[in-house]
């Protein structure tokens, strides 16, 4: 195979809240940590261990105004992109680099309407089925369908 890939899919919660930076060219870049959690169980103690894994997410005019809009710290979300290192100086002059998460899609996955009922009400109550605004179709009883 001569062909290379760059991607990374991702599914965690927001660390902090977007941080936009604008340029005179009407571009922005916005940035965000993640965190991806992996647990398991230790075979010796047999107790849980939890290791957090933190990722630096970057985004892109558009995509990155739509973070700012509707993501805030602690949101469940699905990251695509790719993995890019940054080689820069720092002010002491010595040269550093960061890996960061080019992104280029993502869904939100938390329910702001599950989100915005708190954590002590929704923890009581099972959740309610949402309704959807899409209509279904029911089949017709005439139909000429063999099954």
């Amino acid at each position: 195979m001569s062909g290379t890939l760059n991607k990374v899919m991702l599914i965690g919660h927001l660390g902090d809240e977007v941080k936009m930076h604008y340029f005179d060219d009407k571009n922005c870049v916005g940035r965000f940590p993640l965190a991806t959690n992996e647990t398991y169980t230790n075979k010796t103690t047999n107790e849980r261990v939890t290791n957090t894994e933190w990722h630096n997410i970057v985004v892109r005019n558009k995509a990155a105004e739509i973070c700012e809009k509707y993501l805030t710290k602690g949101d469940k979300v699905y990251i695509e992109g790719r993995i890019k290192t940054r080689k820069w100086t720092d002010d002491k002059g010595m040269e550093r680099y960061s890996t960061e998460i080019q992104c280029t899609d993502f869904t939100f996955l938390t329910n702001k309407n599950e989100q915005q009922q708190g954590s002590s009400s929704s923890a009581q109550q099972p959740p309610q089925p949402q309704q959807s605004n899409q209509k279904s179709i029911a089949p017709e009883e005439d139909d000429d369908l063999p099954f």
